[in-house]
């Protein structure tokens, strides 16, 4: 074994992505997670199952060794942090300031020891999540350890492109470990990030110029199950895969692809043919029938994914100022203003916000887009049309 590799987080991308490249690299995997079942899993087997589907069948594996750590005994996630060789964190980012304190403690504790550099990589859905991280613990680290922190610390940028689902009730009950994923397996991430030796991590590749990798991310594969399941929802599919097979939704889907990587190009002088080969591999991917992955979880919470510089109205402004006409892009956003489940706490707030105020200063309060602006005057358009017809897709 190469050592320990510390996994804050034992959810979908801790367990059903990092700890399989930090187990598969040779690492002993200790998880710090809350949840006691999975903890005593961990302590009690050594592994969990892991398995991979898509339409061509399904592969399982057992992951291990690992073992768990309650995040509520700061003593002890210090220790295993002092123990660590590579660290990383899943939380979800507003979970990142419970994280701080006890990985602070632990950098305390290895400069005390006078231990070399460790580095964290950093899993957070969060632009700019390894300086908010670095903010959370400089809070929290006592000062005779900061120098540790600032220079044998490195909180390394990463952006996740595996789906994981959340485990159903009904394997829960079967296992609690289990855990189903699709096969992709990339990881890149950003090299100045590192202090000390990068170390050799399967899947995982350090890049430079890191930039395009979270535009790709967030404004192609984000982008993509953003505009498929707003539009979707408007027609009453359940499943991501059943709405690709609407031959609509996937040319909708893919002219705001389109649009999106005109601006990616523009903004970046990205390789438009790269990222159109990542565009035909998520269209493969998005249709993987074994993974479940439904049209709510795709779409839940619209007031963050409707955010100025997020996946649909980030993509939309890059296209504008790329000198495009983001046409599907402000379709997309439109139908997003229209999505509203019931068990979606977000969605009967944004439906609240444009009630009160009428969609122009709901789309202005939430999205940062002015009513006479180009897009916003082509969103509101679309909008219109939608509540006359709410399975309109436009024309390509």
């Amino acid at each position: 074994m190469k050592g320990k590799a510390v996994m804050f987080g034992a959810g979908n991308i801790g367990r059903g992505f990092i700890g399989q490249l930090f187990s598969e690299s040779g690492y002993e995997v200790v998880f710090v997670d809350v949840v006691q079942e999975l903890l005593d899993l961990f302590n009690r087997d050594h592994h969990y199952r892991l398995q991979t589907v898509s339409n061509e069948g399904s592969k399982d594996y057992s992951i291990g060794p690992v073992s768990g750590v309650d995040s509520r005994n700061q003593a002890a996630v210090a220790e295993a942090v002092a123990e660590a060789s590579i660290c990383a964190t899943a939380v979800g980012a507003n979970v990142l300031k419970f994280v701080a304190p006890n990985l602070a403690a632990g950098l305390a504790l290895r400069a005390k020891r006078n231990l070399p550099p460790i580095n964290v990589i950093v899993c957070e859905n969060l632009h700019g999540a390894p300086e908010y991280l670095r903010g959370l613990l400089e809070q929290s680290i006592p000062e005779e350890a900061k120098s540790y922190l600032a220079e044998k610390t490195g909180l390394v940028e990463t952006v996740i492109g595996r789906m994981v689902p959340a485990p159903t009730p009904e394997m829960r009950a079967e296992d609690i470990g289990w855990i189903k994923v699709e096969p992709y397996k990339e990881l890149p991430v950003k090299r100045s990030g590192f202090v000390g030796p990068i170390p050799d991590i399967v899947a995982m590749t350090p890049y430079d110029d890191f930039d395009v990798f979270g535009a790709r991310k967030l404004y192609v594969h984000n982008c993509g199950h953003a505009l498929m399941s707003y539009v979707a929802y408007q027609r009453g599919y359940e499943y991501a895969y059943e709405a690709l097979e609407d031959k609509e939704i996937r040319a909708f889907m893919l002219a705001g692809l389109r649009e999106s990587v005109d601006g990616i190009c523009a903004k970046y002088k990205a390789d438009r043919a790269w990222l159109y080969a990542h565009v035909d591999d998520l269209l493969k991917r998005f249709a993987n029938r074994s993974l479940g992955d439904t049209v709510y979880r795709l779409g839940r919470d619209p007031i963050r994914k409707l955010a100025a510089e997020d996946r649909l109205v980030g993509a939309a402004n890059l296209a504008v100022e790329g000198g495009g006409k983001p046409v599907h892009l402000a379709w997309g956003i439109a139908a997003a203003l229209l999505f509203n489940p019931a068990d979606d706490p977000s969605a009967p707030a944004l439906q609240a916000k444009i009630k009160e105020n009428g969609v122009d200063a709901a789309l202005a309060e939430v999205s940062g887009i002015q009513k006479d602006s180009v897009l916003g005057k082509l969103v509101l358009d679309a909008y219109a049309k939608l509540l006359v017809n709410p399975k309109a897709i436009p024309a390509e």
